[in-house]
C-alpha cells in the first residue's frame, strides 16, 4: 500500500529543523519501502503493509526519541489523497490558490456549529468530514483563517498543503 505521511510543524520559520537528509534516513530506518520526500517540510510518500495508525505512531515515537519533539503526524493512503485533491469543490482557477488542510479527526457537530459563525471577506472554506479546502483570496499570509484558526475552532490537530504540494504528491504516487 502506498501512503502519504504529512508531518506538522518542521522546518516552518526555523523551528523543528529536521533536515531532509534526516528526514528519508529515518523513512528507511522504520522500514518504510521506497520512501520520497517532497521539499523538506515533512511530505513523505513511501509504501508499507502496515496501518495508518501503526505507521503515524511510528513516524511520532521515532521523531520523539530522536529531537524530543511532539510532531503531529497525519497518515493517508495514496487513494485517499487523490480523492480529496479531486473532490475539491472550488473552480480550477481558484483550487490553484487554495490549501488543503487534513484533520485527523472528524470534528464534531457541536465545533462546526461554532465556525460556521465566523466568516471573513475574500476567505472561503469548505468543510468535509476529514479535510478544509480554504481559499484565501488576500494571499494566506494575510488571511485571519488558515491551519492554526481552523484547530482551534474545531479541536483537532490538523496540518496544511498548498495546491502545488498536494499536485506534487499525487504525481509523486503515480509515478510509484
Amino acid at each position: 500500500m502506498t501512503y502519504i505521511a504529512l508531518l506538522r510543524g518542521i522546518n516552518v520559520g526555523g523551528h523543528k529543523k529536521f533536515p531532509k537528509a534526516d528526514q528519508l534516513t529515518m523513512a528507511l530506518q522504520l522500514g518504510f519501502e521506497d520512501p520520497q520526500l517532497y521539499l523538506h517540510t515533512g511530505n513523505w510518500v513511501f509504501s508499507s503493509e502496515e496501518s495508518v495508525g501503526v505507521i503515524s505512531k511510528k513516524i511520532s515515537a521515532a521523531i520523539k526519541k530522536q529531537y524530543d519533539w511532539e510532531v503531529p503526524v497525519m497518515v493517508l493512503k495514496a487513494s485517499e489523497l487523490k480523492q480529496i485533491f479531486e473532490a475539491c469543490p472550488f473552480a480550477e482557477e481558484i483550487k490553484k490558490k487554495s490549501y488543503f488542510i487534513v484533520l485527523n479527526t472528524a470534528p464534531t457537530t457541536e465545533r462546526i456549529t461554532e465556525l460556521k459563525k465566523y466568516a471573513y471577506p475574500g476567505e472561503v472554506y469548505h468543510l468535509s468530514n476529514s479535510w478544509v479546502y480554504f481559499y484565501p483570496a488576500i494571499g494566506a499570509g494575510k488571511a485571519k483563517m488558515g491551519n492554526n484558526f481552523f484547530e482551534n475552532k474545531l479541536k483537532v490537530t490538523a496540518t496544511s498543503r498548498n495546491y502545488r504540494t498536494m499536485a506534487k504528491l499525487i504525481s509523486m504516487v503515480e509515478g510509484k
